[in-house]
């Protein structure tokens, strides 16, 4: 993380203090003038700098980190440290937000599930089209994992979420892939309740034709493969609840 010798001005005299101490420092980051890393000035200094209160300086970094903006880290060497404003830090918001959000059941496991089909069809149709070297390669090791690892395994999950999000980041599409990320991340328990070693096999089978069909640069191969794929497991859900 980055440290400066000298502090650095960001605030004025404001009218509406707490808010528009947040929209100033937020602009600061999105406009690139403060980098991914770097260290606000303390509150002492913001305070000084904008006329305000440290309470209303607090307040602002407050909202400003629940919004991931910054990131605050605490003993002597912390501070407030500016967060990336990136497609990954895009992941990790939605990751986030949709795990608060089944936290509090304002959202169910089965709705996120079901959201799949519209994400993950294009996404599949368009790693077909676009996908590199690179994302074959990363997606044929992944295979290669879940072959040597028996369906207990507590690795199984993560490849799964693996799988799929280097198929979507396979689409050349950034937002795209950090919707599916997030979304496999915060649901992966739900997906592995009650997984047989026959579906587990069934599964890796299923992975290995969507690859074939992405790097033989077929895209309606690739999404009906991924088509099949997804309802297979919808269907286990379906009988694994029913026996619950």
């Amino acid at each position: 993380m980055e440290t400066s010798g000298e502090a650095r001005t960001l605030g004025h005299a404001v009218a509406r203090p707490r808010q528009q101490v947040e929209d100033r420092i937020r602009r600061a980051i999105l406009d690139g003038e403060l980098k991914r890393g770097e260290r606000l000035p303390s509150e002492a200094e913001l305070a000084r700098q904008f006329r305000v209160s440290r309470t209303t300086v607090r307040e602002a970094l407050r909202s400003l980190t629940a919004q991931n903006f910054i990131d605050k880290v605490p003993g002597a060497g912390g501070g407030s440290f500016v967060r990336a404003v990136d497609h990954e830090a895009l992941g990790e918001i939605l990751s986030e937000s949709m795990k608060n959000l089944l936290t509090l059941g304002s959202i169910e496991a089965d709705e996120v599930q079901s959201v799949r089909e519209y994400l993950e069809v294009p996404a599949v149709r368009l790693a077909a089209d676009h996908r590199s070297l690179d994302d074959l390669t990363r997606l044929h090791e992944i295979i290669e994992r879940q072959k040597l690892v028996r369906v207990t395994h507590p690795s199984v999950p993560q490849l799964d979420v693996d799988f799929h999000s280097a198929i979507a980041r396979a689409s050349g599409n950034r937002v795209l892939g950090s919707f599916v990320q997030a979304l496999h991340e915060q649901t992966m328990p739900v997906r592995f309740l009650d997984l047989s070693e026959e579906v587990g096999t069934e599964t890796v089978l299923q992975h290995l034709q969507i690859v074939k069909a992405i790097e033989a640069g077929d895209a309606d191969a690739a999404q009906e493969a991924m088509v099949t794929h997804l309802r297979y497991l919808q269907a286990h859900r379906a009988v694994a609840a029913e026996r619950r």
